[in-house]
């Protein structure tokens, strides 16, 4: 049986939280949130296991709310057996998050304060935009403060709670239309100490830049005025949706303006006839034919053939930087095994370089059915 990632978090989460409860709450119905908790409990996705674990905490917690994540918070610095492997260690305390999400929107500060003790643990990234949405001028007044925290942790919350696209939650859809007042969020955190901070208020960008362009590009200029290299790092991360888009602003924000003075040379795709399940490797040279040292982003578009038609994707390659006649030899191996986020299918596909966001033709490879 292929492994899930709900299996880290089996019988023995709720057990172990049934048991760190008890220990600072002796009122607490052990067994009672038990038999709750575990009827129908195996054929649960991981946050449908969070979710009835939540619920089954609002019935046997205090039935005061404040009461009832005081005696969550304590019971989280509680020793407890449980173990999980791969980083899902933190999943323990997700039913803790649900909880407040859920019931603590009518006591602000209670959920406040566990939101900045929760986040310590387990991320309160999607917690916290329940409260973005009920109470947008408090909680970013909030997440102002938190922006100089003494904790990553918290620092973190602040620009990855407010992405307005992030995976897996709601999206934001009043930062979607107007993404100002998270960028007065991100304007605190752009020099930020943690390459951890940094990455989120990366991806946040990354985020706006997709409702937004013009917002994304102009805030890439302000930033790289006078940068640090981890500020250059954020900007570049930021702009790399842009970039595979060719958006002309991005890529001229990064000193790739204007088209690519060069030759495509040496065309290689081997083999000629990939089967499904193998890799397909493209290569060619670029000549400079310019006068004048040059920089060229490089990246190469395969045109996937779908169930119905093609769909082009971009894969990185590189930003290279030739001298008067200069030349680079740039190369990569396409994987073609059958994955959750893509699947191929047999039939012609079109290849194509990316130049400073204009396409070139490289040439084409049929690939087959698997044998």
């Amino acid at each position: 049986m292929a492994y899930q990632l709900k299996d880290q978090f089996g019988e023995s989460a709720p057990r172990a939280i049934a048991a760190m409860v008890r220990a600072v709450h002796p009122g607490f119905a052990h067994q009672a949130f038990l038999d709750d908790v575990l009827e129908g409990y195996g054929p649960l996705s991981l946050t449908a296991r969070g979710q009835q674990v939540a619920a089954a905490l609002r019935r046997h917690l205090p039935a005061e709310y404040p009461r009832a994540v005081a005696v969550l918070l304590e019971s989280a610095s509680q020793p407890h057996e449980h173990r999980a492997s791969g980083g899902m260690a933190g999943f323990l305390y997700m039913p803790h998050l649900y909880f407040v999400a859920q019931h603590g929107l009518e006591h602000f500060e209670d959920s406040m304060r566990a939101q900045h003790a929760l986040t310590q643990r387990f991320t309160a990234e999607y917690s916290i935009r329940a409260f973005l949405e009920k109470h947008p001028e408090a909680t970013l007044s909030r997440l102002k403060q938190w922006a100089r925290d003494p904790s990553e942790h918290v620092r973190r919350l602040v620009s990855e709670g407010t992405r307005p696209r992030l995976p897996w939650a709601p999206r934001l859809r009043a930062f979607q239309e107007d993404p100002r007042p998270v960028l007065e969020l991100l304007e605190l955190l752009k020099d930020d100490t943690s390459l951890y901070v940094r990455r989120s208020v990366a991806n946040n960008l990354n985020d706006i830049g997709k409702d937004h362009p013009g917002v994304l590009v102009a805030t890439a200029r302000r930033w790289l005025r006078g940068a640090s290299a981890e500020r250059r790092w954020i900007v570049n991360h930021a702009l790399r949706s842009a970039i595979k888009r060719a958006d002309a602003g991005a890529l001229a924000a990064l000193g790739y303006g204007g088209k690519a003075e060069v030759a495509v040379r040496g065309v290689s795709i081997t083999p000629a006839r990939p089967r499904i399940g193998g890799d397909v490797t493209v290569a060619f040279e670029l000549v400079s034919r310019a006068k004048q040292r040059q920089r060229v982003m490089a990246d190469l578009v395969v045109h996937f053939v779908k169930a119905r038609g093609t769909g082009a994707k971009t894969f990185k390659l590189k930003a290279v930087q030739l001298p008067p006649r200069g030349s680079a030899r740039l190369a990569k191996k396409i994987v073609l095994k059958q994955l959750t986020t893509r699947k191929h299918y047999a039939g012609l596909h079109r290849v194509e370089a990316l130049l400073n966001g204009k396409r070139v033709k490289l040439g084409q490879f049929q690939l087959a059915a698997k044998a």
